[in-house]
């Protein structure tokens, strides 16, 4: 129980704590109340407050970078009692372009009694900011009139061209009639006289076509002010009569000496025009060492713009991977696996084993076909079988082995993925009643994590089949890829595979990722059966009446199957057929047998490549009819990184195919280099010289046709049931050890046999 142990319930209490605030977080970024075009508003109240003609008075402030600890807790309270007209921001008012550092922006903002104008900078750029800066606030460049002084923001980040700003510059103060003109940009045209630390190229006005461009305009038309951000000082200089003035601390980062500390500018202009300026500096600290750690932990503070919240959250994480680590190095574990485990008593009855899927049958792609190979390898064993997968359009009826699930939702063009309505209660009287020995789950989410919820509710062991790099199906998840693929995808087989009692994968390679991700659970060598007979028994007239049905002559035939979606890399195989019939004189054709949502992506591309007498997309073809398709081939060719298997790759080399693959987890030990068939790295050349030599080459494609034949044999279905049945007797041998141990010492419970 987790109760009884401490560290086990402060782990979940941290976890849970990091769920609630992440939760909290999100719901700031969706359901608060949305914004746009503020700009707008706020020039209409800076009208309101200053008329035509009057004086001005207002605040720059530049690198606020969300901070709440300087900007918002001491900054805006002196603004609000200042009696100021308003406050300009000379750019990076947020930490970085994402939707939360702009709301929270918005927040802080709320504050403010007075209105507000901003520059787009740097950070206001970054992470795609530059659409909801002109979503929430407005332009990247404009201009106002407060009073008798023309204000004029330009965008230094790259993403409006600096030449047409020029232009537009230079129209709007051809016919200004202002008496004084102050300009704003985030990226400092003048490299301050002093030293900033840690300063580069980058943090100021780029390029050099640019920033003279902007000088020679200043000069031109007697711009009396210019400010700017992005380095954390204040820094003044005079050029040509104008005063150039660097603002960085209101917020960031500072070092708290002479020129780096906490500050706003306050900017007067007269009736008649003249401008004058005055520096506000904020005393953060006392003693220099206190002031730089001050400083420092506001930089912290700042960067997380729900305050305390966020501090805790980042206690909670810390406390969390703190315990995993305590758990990790200090508490003992024997890795070895059990040899004294007896599975005759189950090898010796018939099993009652329930499968979970999230697709099968009609449904055409690998795990459907394996998991129907193993259910009726297992039948004739003599096992009896429930599996529970989706509904289809078009599924057999009366199934007696499958309890179909309606589906909550369906996705791509064909509809072929489905999700199962894994809350409908019948899903768990049915497998209650059909009261299994063991559960096999084949994904590692959703229908899997049911089976996997079952299975414990249950009390009865729990397998699962690794089938599918699920890093490799990033582009169907609205994440970040490669958050997806380095941390969400491991961290979910990982965590889904050790709530588990056994795992099975297809190759040694694929049980090394495991291992390697941190998967402590016992695992099972298994390659997916395939059935071998099938592939001897065609008929070679059904093969020639084929041939001639799609016009197939004398030309080399090159064979290939997979589904098409962007993960079994498509595009790479129509690029590098389009490289080989320009580097070969014998006639080929590739015919690609499979379906799925891209197909009309890759259709039109290979028509634009003038591929369509060499590439042919076949479509899907019936399960019995496959066998037919492949004896069609002269080669195997296959690009796909996503496979654990490539349970494609064993039946083409049942029909005698040799293979050549791109080389990948699934691949490296089911091709067997100069054997039966080439691997070769992700590289097109490599790739296509060894398809070339296969085509080229028949006393070569003769001997590697040969052993892929003699290497296939091993791969029947019918030993492919036999494995996974004695993996099962294990398995349930393990399970029953464990429930008879004393849960401290390990030894037998009393009166235990």
């Amino acid at each position: 129980m987790i109760f009884r142990n401490p560290l086990k319930l402060l782990f979940y209490l941290c976890l849970l704590i990091v769920i609630l605030l992440v939760g909290y977080k999100t719901y700031l970024n969706l359901f608060m109340q949305d914004f746009s075009s503020l700009h707008s508003t706020q020039v209409e109240l800076i009208h309101e407050r200053v008329k035509p003609g009057e004086a001005v008075n207002f605040a720059v402030v530049g690198n606020i970078n969300n901070s709440i600890g300087i900007f918002e807790e001491r900054i805006i309270p002196e603004l609000n009692s200042s009696g100021l007209d308003f406050m300009v921001s000379a750019g990076n008012a947020v930490s970085g372009g994402g939707e939360d550092k702009y709301r929270a922006l918005y927040g802080s903002l709320g504050h403010l009694n007075i209105p507000y104008l901003l520059t787009f900078g740097p950070h206001e750029y970054e992470d795609f900011g530059s659409f909801r800066f002109y979503d929430h606030f407005g332009p990247h460049f404009y201009s106002i009139r407060a009073g008798n002084a023309r204000l004029i923001f330009l965008d230094s980040t790259g993403k409006t061209p600096w030449r047409w700003q020029i232009r537009w510059l230079n129209d709007l103060l051809n016919q200004d009639t202002s008496n004084a003109r102050i300009l704003f940009i985030g990226h400092p045209p003048l490299e301050p006289k002093q030293d900033p630390l840690f300063d580069q190229d980058e943090d100021y006005l780029q390029p050099a076509a640019f920033r003279e461009a902007l000088l020679k305009e200043i000069d031109d038309h007697d711009i009396g002010m210019v400010f700017s951000s992005n380095v954390s000082l204040f820094s003044e200089q005079e050029r040509n009569g104008t005063r150039f003035i660097t603002t960085g601390g209101a917020g960031g980062l500072v070092l708290n000496n002479e020129t780096s500390f906490y500050h706003y500018v306050r900017v007067n202009v007269t009736a008649d025009g003249e401008v004058s300026y005055g520096l506000e500096k904020l005393e953060v600290g006392q003693h220099p060492v206190w002031k730089t750690l001050e400083s420092l932990w506001f930089f912290i503070y700042s960067l997380f713009y729900t305050g305390y919240l966020n501090f805790i959250l980042i206690v909670a994480v810390f406390a969390a991977i703190t315990i995993k680590l305590y758990q990790i190095i200090f508490i003992g574990k024997d890795y070895y696996p059990d040899y004294d485990l007896d599975p005759a008593p189950w090898l010796e009855k018939p099993l009652r084993i329930s499968m979970f899927t999230n697709n099968y049958l009609p449904f055409i792609g690998g795990v459907p076909i394996s998991i129907d190979r193993l259910r009726q390898g297992l039948e004739r064993l003599g096992d009896k079988l429930l599996i529970v997968a989706p509904s289809y359009k078009d599924q057999p009826q009366n199934e007696e082995h499958v309890h179909r699930v309606p589906s909550l939702l369906t996705m791509g063009k064909n509809r072929e993925f489905r999700l199962a309505n894994i809350f409908q209660p019948r899903i768990r009287a049915q497998v209650k009643a059909f009261r299994p020995d063991i559960i096999h789950v084949h994904h590692p989410f959703w229908l899997g994590s049911l089976g996997l919820f079952i299975a414990r509710t249950l009390k009865v062991p729990a397998i699962y089949t690794y089938h599918t790099r699920l890093e490799h199906y990033a582009h169907f998840v609205p994440l970040p890829g490669m958050l997806f693929r380095n941390l969400i995808s491991h961290a979910l087989i990982k965590h889904f595979a050790n709530k588990c009692d056994g795992v099975i994968v297809p190759t040694y390679s694929t049980e090394e990722y495991l291992r390697m991700i941190g998967v402590k659970t016992p695992t099972f060598v298994q390659p997916t059966g395939i059935e071998y007979q099938k592939f001897q028994d065609v008929n070679r007239a059904d093969v020639d009446k084929l041939r001639q049905e799609l016009g197939i002559t004398d030309e080399k035939i090159f064979v290939s199957v997979s589904r098409l979606s962007n993960e079994k890399n498509i595009d790479f195989m129509i690029e590098a057929i389009d490289a080989l019939r320009q580097q070969t004189d014998v006639p080929f054709r590739f015919l690609m047998i499979g379906d799925g949502h891209q197909r009309d992506r890759l259709q039109k591309k290979i028509e634009s490549l003038g591929l369509q007498q060499h590439f042919t997309l076949v479509g899907a073809v019936p399960p019995d009819e496959m066998a037919l398709w492949y004896h069609l081939g002269d080669a195997f060719l296959f690009a796909s990184k996503s496979e654990t298997q490539g349970m494609v790759i064993l039946e083409a080399m049942a029909a005698g195919l040799p293979v050549v693959a791109v080389r990948s987890s699934g691949i490296d030990d089911v091709v067997r280099h100069g054997f039966n068939g080439f691997k070769t790295p992700e590289k097109q050349d490599q790739w296509v010289e060894m398809v070339k030599e296969l085509l080229e080459d028949d006393d070569l494609r003769g001997t590697l046709s040969n052993n892929a034949l003699e290497f296939a044999a091993d791969f029947s279905v019918e030993q492919f049931a036999k494995d996974v049945r004695n993996i099962y007797a294990s398995t349930l041998a393990l399970v029953d050890k464990k429930r008879h141990q004393h849960p401290i010492s390990g030894l037998p419970k009393s009166g235990a046999p």
